[in-house]
C-alpha cells in the first residue's frame, strides 16, 4: 500500500495522469492504485485484456505482433501500454502480460512476465522471469513489479 500511495503522491505533485492495461494480474495493478485516498485525481483508467482479441480491439494492438512475438513479449506489451495511453491521454501507461500458471510451454515459462511502460518522453519493456510460484504469487509479484516501474519512471521521466 505504500508504495502504490507514494506513486499516487509523486503523479499528484507532477499533475500527471496514470493508466493502466493488464492481462495476467487481472486487475490487481488497477485496485493497487485505486485503492489509495484521492487517487481519482491522477488514475485516469484501466483496461483489464486478458484475451487477444480484447488487446486487439481495445488497445489497438497488432495482430501481426500478437502472432509474431506471443501475447506475452515485450513488443506487445509495448503496444498495449502506447494503445493504453493514447487512449486514456495520460502521461503515463504500464502494461503486464504474463505466464502466472500454473503451466507454460517450452519457450514460455510459469512465472515469465513482460512489463512495458510508455511515458510523455518515451518508452522501455522488459521481462522477469518470477519462476513456478503458484498463480496467486506470480501475479502478486507482478503487480508490486510494475508499481516500482511506475515509481521509477515517475522520478526520472518527468
Amino acid at each position: 500500500m505504500k508504495l502504490a500511495a507514494d506513486i499516487i503522491a509523486a503523479a499528484k505533485a507532477s499533475n500527471l495522469k496514470i493508466t493502466c492495461a493488464e492481462s495476467c494480474t487481472g486487475g490487481m495493478l488497477c485496485s493497487a492504485l485505486t485503492d489509495v485516498p484521492g487517487s481519482s485525481e491522477v488514475f485516469e483508467r484501466g483496461y483489464v485484456v486478458y484475451s487477444n482479441i480484447a488487446k486487439i480491439q481495445m488497445l489497438k494492438v497488432s495482430e501481426i505482433s500478437l502472432q509474431t512475438h506471443g501475447a506475452v513479449s515485450e513488443p506487445v506489451v509495448l503496444e498495449m501500454a502506447i494503445g493504453a495511453k493514447e487512449d486514456a491521454t495520460a502521461d503515463i501507461a504500464i502494461a503486464v502480460s504474463g505466464i502466472a500458471g500454473p503451466g507454460g510451454s517450452d519457450f514460455k515459462s510459469e512465472g515469465r512476465v513482460s512489463f512495458g511502460i510508455c511515458w510523455n518522453v518515451g518508452t522501455a519493456s522488459e521481462t522477469i522471469e518470477f519462476g513456478a510460484l503458484g498463480r496467486q504469487e506470480v501475479r502478486h509479484a507482478a503487480t508490486q513489479h510494475a508499481l516500482r516501474i511506475i515509481q521509477k519512471h515517475l522520478k526520472v521521466a518527468y
